[in-house]
Parts: structure tokens; C-alpha cells; sequence
């Protein structure tokens, strides 16, 4: 047969099925109840290891307003499986049908879904093999706090991302539980979310979420890749530049991966034809502003070994407390290249910008005191 990864979507399923395709939750209606219950039910499926799972976003039956709509976008766009749905009696609900506020809103919530497709992908990855769900509850990533057993209404994407979908009318507000074994930043400030308690426990505390904003933090200590072109679709997102954002730990950390391949093929299990990128960050006793070291699949790899298409054009580094004197880049066999870079000692965000390397090399960076 055709070498070419099909699509397929079901939603009668059994233990096994998440070899094969796509779940979704079934007829749903255009409710905020059944927003609200959308995420519990993902997170049933995922601890049923089943991953590639989402419910229809405005809901099937039934007409929903711009709020329920914006609402929905913008918690479906961090759910795993993304679609918009609805029966053929509904009314149109095409973005640009709510108005033009809404049609902003509605388009911020799709472009924040496919800058992190590199980021989807390689969570995706990460399930394939190791069985760990894409979509997570809280206590899979904090077995040992107690208080995180019984909640789902927020959860984690990979082990990086923290969600708490908007699910009421009106809301303004949200009370999100963080765990403080771990510092987290708000995505869209990428500024620390400043909370204090027993590092062994949660915490939780009210954050602002209008109807412009669903609150989504970063775990300090991780590295999660976006690509930030607006194209059409993923296909023509392929070969576009990466940009990696750097959310550094109390200790000055953080590491985090990048799957790669062709996106289409089998090649991948045939051949070995793949790349994984294995980003590290430490400020502290090594001094490494950001490495990279490379896993490539097979020898025979052809896909995997085209630096050019996987270039990274920018570095964001988010918690760093002091400016660099400087920063050189290191590559293997190389003299060594001073790197510009932009830093704001109030926001703490550090940015290299066009570092000129590829996410398929390695390489290094070395923090100049």
C-alpha cells in the first residue's frame, strides 16, 4: 500500500484503539455543562490511555453564542484532538459569523494551537513510546500530593503545559491550583506567577481570565518549541523556523525535546528516519545559556539529516535574574562566535535572536561572565 499515515477517527472504541486513530466524545450540545464536562471526560479516556481525544468545540446540537463559542475554542486548542463539529440543522458558526471581535478572539485561540504543533508532535511522540497520555490529570505528574487526586477541571499537556479551561458564563475570574514542587509562568506574559507554601503541596490562587484570556502556565524547568508563522495550514508549516522558550527552574534549569520527521510517512518505523533534538539549559554551575544534543534514528535516515529545513530563529528565555556579560556560541570544530541578544531586567526575558543553527545539530552556547 500508499507509504502514507492515514486518518482515522472513531467513537466506538476499545482498550487498543489508540494504536490505530482518533476518539471523540460523541454528540454533544451546545451547552456550557457540556463544555464543563468535556474535560473530565478527556482526562478518563487519557488515563484509559488513549490519547488522540477531543470533543466537538461548540458542541453538536444546538446554536452556541460568541461567548460559549470563544470559550470552547479556546479550551478545545489544548485539548488533543481540535475540531469544530456540528449537525446539519445548527447555524453557521464559522469565526467570522460571531462578529469581529469575536472572529479576533476565536483566531487567537487557532493560531495558539498550531504555533505549538511541534510541541503537540512531540508529546505525541512521547506517548507512542512510553504510554504516558498526552492530555494529563494532575496527579499523574504529583502522585505525591493528595489534594491534586480529585481534580478535573484543570491538567497538564506533556508534563510542561498547565490548563484550566473557562467553562461558566461571565467568568472573569479562575482559581487555578498550582503545585509548588514546581514554578510556573503565565504563556502570554511569560512572567513567574508568584506563590509561596510547602513545596510538597498546592497552592491556589485566583488569576484573571476575561474572555480574552484562558489561563495556561509553562513549568519552570522546561523548553517547549513553537512555530510562530501564520500559514494556511500545517502542511505549509513544515520547513518554518523554530522558536524556543526557555522557562528556567529555581536552580536556573531546564531541558525539554523536539521530535522530528517527515510528518507524512512511515518512514519513521521503517527506516529510522527521524530526529530528536535534546535541549538543555543551566545558568547556574555550567554556564550553558542552551545545548543541543542530537539523536538521529538509523544511518539510513534521509529526512532526519536536512539541517536547513529545521532551523532555529529564536531563543526566549523567561526567569533569567542577572544580564550576561556575553554569550558564544560553540559549535564542534568551530571557532567560537559571540551571539547578540536583547535582555529587560524587569520582565527578566532574555532573546537571541537569529542564533544561525539548526535544531538537527549539535551545538552549544556558553554563558560569558
Amino acid at each position: 500500500g500508499e507509504n502514507v499515515r492515514p486518518f482515522v477517527l472513531s467513537r466506538s472504541f476499545f482498550a487498543g484503539s489508540q494504536r490505530y486513530g482518533a476518539i471523540w466524545t460523541g454528540d454533544n450540545a451546545s451547552h456550557w455543562s457540556h463544555l464543563e464536562i468535556a474535560t473530565p471526560m478527556l482526562l478518563g479516556l487519557s488515563v484509559g490511555a488513549l490519547s488522540f481525544v477531543g470533543a466537538d468545540v461548540g458542541g453538536f446540537f444546538g446554536n452556541p453564542d460568541a461567548e460559549l463559542m470563544t470559550r470552547w475554542m479556546q479550551a478545545g486548542a489544548y485539548q488533543p484532538f481540535f475540531r469544530g463539529h456540528a449537525h446539519h440543522d445548527a447555524k453557521r458558526r464559522e469565526p467570522w459569523m460571531f462578529g469581529d471581535d469575536t472572529m479576533a478572539r476565536l483566531r487567537r485561540a487557532a493560531m495558539a494551537r498550531y504555533a505549538l504543533l511541534p510541541f503537540w508532535y512531540t508529546v505525541f511522540w512521547q506517548a507512542g513510546v512510553t504510554g504516558m497520555p498526552v492530555m494529563r490529570t494532575m496527579w499523574m505528574q504529583y502522585p505525591d500530593d493528595p489534594s491534586l487526586f480529585s481534580i478535573d477541571d484543570q491538567y497538564l499537556i506533556g508534563s510542561d503545559l498547565l490548563v484550566k479551561p473557562v467553562t461558566s458564563p461571565g467568568a472573569t475570574a479562575s482559581e487555578v491550583l498550582f503545585p509548588l514542587s514546581d514554578i510556573w509562568y503565565d504563556v502570554d506574559t511569560m512572567q513567574r506567577i508568584e506563590i509561596s507554601g510547602n513545596t510538597n503541596s498546592a497552592a491556589s490562587m485566583i488569576v484573571d481570565s476575561d474572555i480574552d484570556k484562558i489561563p495556561v502556565y509553562q513549568r519552570g524547568g522546561s523548553i517547549i518549541p513553537r512555530k510562530l508563522r501564520l500559514r494556511r495550514s500545517s502542511r505549509l508549516m513544515v520547513n518554518d523556523p523554530y522558536t524556543l522558550y526557555v522557562a528556567l527552574d529555581n536552580n536556573m534549569m531546564a531541558e525539554g525535546s523536539l521530535y522530528m520527521d517527515d510528518e507524512t510517512t512511515f518512514d519513521h518505523q521503517k527506516l529510522g528516519d527521524y530526529g530528536i533534538a535534546k535541549f538543555s539549559s543551566d545558568w547556574s554551575s555550567a554556564s550553558v545559556a542552551m545545548s543541543n544534543s542530537v539523536d538521529i534514528g538509523s544511518d539510513e535516515a534521509v529526512h532526519a539529516k536536512r539541517i536547513d529545513n529545521r532551523i532555529v530563529e529564536r531563543i526566549i528565555f523567561m526567569g533569567v535574574s542577572n544580564e550576561p556579560r556575553g554569550i558564544e556560541l560553540i559549535f564542534p570544530g568551530k571557532p567560537n562566535a559571540s551571539m547578540e541578544f536583547q535582555y529587560d531586567p524587569f520582565s527578566k526575558i532574555l532573546v537571541i535572536r537569529k542564533p544561525g543553527v539548526s535544531a538537527l545539530e549539535n551545538w552549544s552556547m556558553k554563558l560569558v561572565h
